[in-house]
């Protein structure tokens, strides 16, 4: 067993469509799959961590560029479903996506966390949030290959902006530093691309 069996509840996965949400509902796989690791079914986790462990581990290496922190960011995902298996609902989300959004929000804490300690150790500073996060906005849509192939089909000023934001984990203030423009201007490009991208996924299912 992975550790003590506990009940609670996470932020249900959802996909967000310029302020509209629209719930992605389970396959039917992932609905038996949950069953199973309710029932305390551990080569159902086993199934689950086979299938989805490399999406998981390449999104938190991605954000922390850390290996060693993105292995234990995907366990801990794993650990987390083990431990409390109804947090996820299948009738608000997929499995992968509910595991992403987990393993996003776990890496970017761990960059943030990483910020303050720098900043603990260089003076006080302002530190300014990073923009907001693209899987709570397209991630969750479910499929990981069609996000990236509708961030590679946006403009060039617009693909770079979100990938530095979300890929990059990096704040307004970076985004601008590093595109070489005015930081209203990469707030801009960021909240288009992820208008444009929302768009393109609802195209998508059309």
């Amino acid at each position: 067993m992975l550790g003590s069996r506990r009940t609670g509840r996470l932020s249900p996965d959802h996909r967000e469509i310029v302020g509209s949400v629209v719930p992605v509902e389970a396959p039917d796989d992932d609905r038996l799959l949950h069953q199973r690791v309710v029932g305390g079914d551990e080569a159902a986790l086993g199934e689950v961590y086979d299938r989805l462990s490399a999406l998981i581990f390449g999104l938190s290496l991605r954000v922390t560029r850390d290996r060693v922190i993105a292995e234990d960011i995907t366990q801990e995902v794993f650990l987390i479903f083990w431990e409390r298996p109804l947090a996820y609902d299948p009738g608000r989300g997929t499995l992968r996506a509910w595991l992403a959004t987990i393993a996003h929000r776990r890496a970017v804490d761990h960059v943030r966390a990483e910020e303050r300690r720098r900043v603990s150790t260089l003076g006080p500073r302002l530190v300014e949030p990073p923009p907001p996060r693209l899987e709570e906005t397209v991630l969750a849509a479910d499929e990981a290959e069609r996000v990236r192939r509708a961030v590679t089909a946006l403009p060039d000023g617009l693909r770079q902006a979100v990938e530095l934001a979300y890929y990059g984990g990096r704040t307004y203030r970076q985004v601008a530093e590093e595109l070489g423009v005015p930081e209203g201007t990469a707030k801009s490009r960021i909240r288009l691309a992820l208008r444009r991208l929302a768009d393109a996924l609802a195209e998508e299912e059309v």
